[in-house]
Formats: structure tokens, sequence, C-alpha cells
């Protein structure tokens, strides 16, 4: 292609929520993903932060807004807001640390609660380069995601192992729930107006390429 793209040149945008427990490598994943960065030096978010990154999927450019929050109880108060909009999810558990792994249950109710029906969620087991200290073994994790009807990968933000595959499917699904949608609704994909808004998520926040884009 060869082209320069201007970061704002896509065709869709999509957001994409991070949750799990405190610590479970919610942040360096993010950081993988949309600066291929890692940090040692891992320091609890505080409140909110969300990135974006571009990716092609069949000829179509969708932007990912990736939101990335503290996991830990007191800051519970931004769920609603949190959650708005949101397309897609990665759940993340720690496959070192049981626990984090029992509390996937309680973070998915809370987002089925707050998004719409279609949300694309990816259970991401983050870790798994601490091979010696797994105590979650694979086959309960794909069990739940299985029975959840969730998607499910291992990964790890430390050796960039699965990260890209984890984000990248979750947008594609969510693109093809799109599709299909414009499709229910007898219209081809393509022919959707620019600055029509794709409600899939129960706001705004996601959408076909508008002018304004992104507040809410």
């Amino acid at each position: 292609m060869g082209a320069y793209r201007a970061d704002e040149d896509y065709d869709y945008l999509f957001k994409v929520v991070l949750i799990g427990d405190s610590g479970v490598g919610k942040s360096n994943l993010l950081s993988r993903f949309t600066k291929n960065e890692f940090s040692q030096e891992s320091k609890s978010t505080i409140g909110v932060e969300f990135a974006t990154r571009t990716i092609h999927v069949d000829d179509k450019i969708i932007k990912a807004q990736i939101w990335d929050t503290a996991g830990q109880e007191r800051y519970r108060a931004i769920t609603s807001a949190y959650y708005r909009g949101a397309v897609g999810a990665l759940l993340v558990y720690d496959i070192t640390r049981h626990v984090t792994f029992e509390n996937v249950a309680r973070w998915l109710k809370e987002l089925r609660d707050h998004t719409d029906q279609n949300i694309v969620v990816m259970l991401v087991g983050n870790k798994a380069d601490l091979r010696h200290l797994r105590a979650v073994p694979t086959g309960e994790s794909s069990g739940f995601a299985e029975r959840e009807n969730t998607f499910f990968m291992e990964t790890s933000a430390l050796e960039a192992l699965n990260v890209e595959n984890a984000f990248t499917e979750v947008l594609t699904q969510i693109y093809r729930v799109v599709s299909r949608k414009a499709l229910d609704i007898g219209d081809d994909p393509t022919s959707v107006p620019r600055g029509q808004t794709i409600n899939i998520g129960k706001d705004d926040v996601s959408a076909v390429k508008n002018g304004g884009c992104c507040s809410g």
C-alpha cells in the first residue's frame, strides 16, 4: 500500500474493555498490543486509561479503543461509564493465581449486566510464560469458556504470546457481528451511511466512522 494513512482514517470504531482482578496483567496486555511494550515495574492503574490501535479486517480499517481499569474494588464506582458502548471485552485472569480465575464468573456477570447481549468476550489466561507456577489447568478455563459461550486464549504479555491474536480475534468477531446485523436488517454492510451508529452496545461509542467520534 505504501501510502500513509492518517490515524483518523478508519471504517469502524470499536470500544473494547479489559476486565479482571488487579495484577493479572491487563495494562501490559494493553501496552503490548498498542505499543508493543512491556513494563517489568508494574504499577496499579489508577482509575481508567485507554489506548487505540488500528487493524485491518477484510478490506475494512478497524480502530480499537481499548479501555483499562484498576481491578481493585474501590474503583468500582466507574462501572457503568466504563462499560458504556463496549462491544468487546477481554476478561483476564492470571494462570498462576487460581483466585483470579474464580473471580472470572463475577466479572462476566457484571459485564453482561452492563452491556449488549452481542458483546464479544475473550477469556484470557495471562502470564502463560510462568509455566512452572501454573495453578489453573487449561482444561478448566476452556470448559468455562465453552459453557459461557466466550472465546478463550492463554497469553503472555511478557513474551508477546497470543496477545496480538487475542485482540485481533475479538475485533474480527465484533466486525462479523456488525456485518451480520447489517445483513439481518436487509442492508449490504458496505452501504451503511458514514456517520450512522451501529447500536451493538447500549451507547454509541462504537460506531461507523463519523465526524465527532468518541465523546460519551
